[in-house]
């Protein structure tokens, strides 16, 4: 069942936050990357968005964000896969995860994953579109919560 997002007071102090976001399917991202950018301000955080052609594209500009910028508290990749009559979307979905996971082990900073792989622009309408469900803003919470707890243990 899907679980209307949670939002918590977490202060983000000084830190510095990416946003990294496809331009595919911009309708959905777009409103996800809206409600991401609003809540991490919510909280204080500085924020430095980089705008990619599609989700395939997400982990490239992830790692070198990750190697370039030590002061990122954390990195966010928003994107929309909507599944098709062939596999290519859960290929594409895979690769992403995977890529996404050996940064943020590799780099030790957060890398929050919302490139969202859907069933239809159904899905996409419920999890971008409205506030009840944003990915977004639970996106950047996480981020907030991620950086909190990678400073308890520097």
């Amino acid at each position: 069942m899907l679980k209307p997002v949670q939002t918590k007071s977490i202060k983000a102090g000084d830190a510095t936050f990416a946003v990294v976001a496809s331009t595919y399917n911009a309708r959905y991202v777009d409103a996800m990357l809206r409600a991401a950018q609003a809540e991490l301000r919510r909280a204080g955080a500085k924020v430095r968005v980089v705008r990619v052609p599609g989700a395939y594209e997400i982990p490239v500009v992830a790692k070198t964000l990750s190697a370039k910028n030590p002061g990122l508290a954390g990195i966010l990749c928003l994107g929309v896969i909507l599944r098709g009559a062939t596999t290519h979307a859960a290929h594409i979905g895979e690769a992403v995860s995977n890529a996404l996971m050996q940064i943020q082990l590799a780099h030790q900073i957060p890398v929050i994953h919302e490139v969202l792989l859907l069933e239809n622009e159904e899905q996409a309408r419920v999890r971008c579109l409205g506030r009840k469900h944003n990915r977004g803003t639970e996106a950047a919470q996480t981020a907030l919560e991620m950086a909190r707890v990678m400073r308890t243990l520097a």
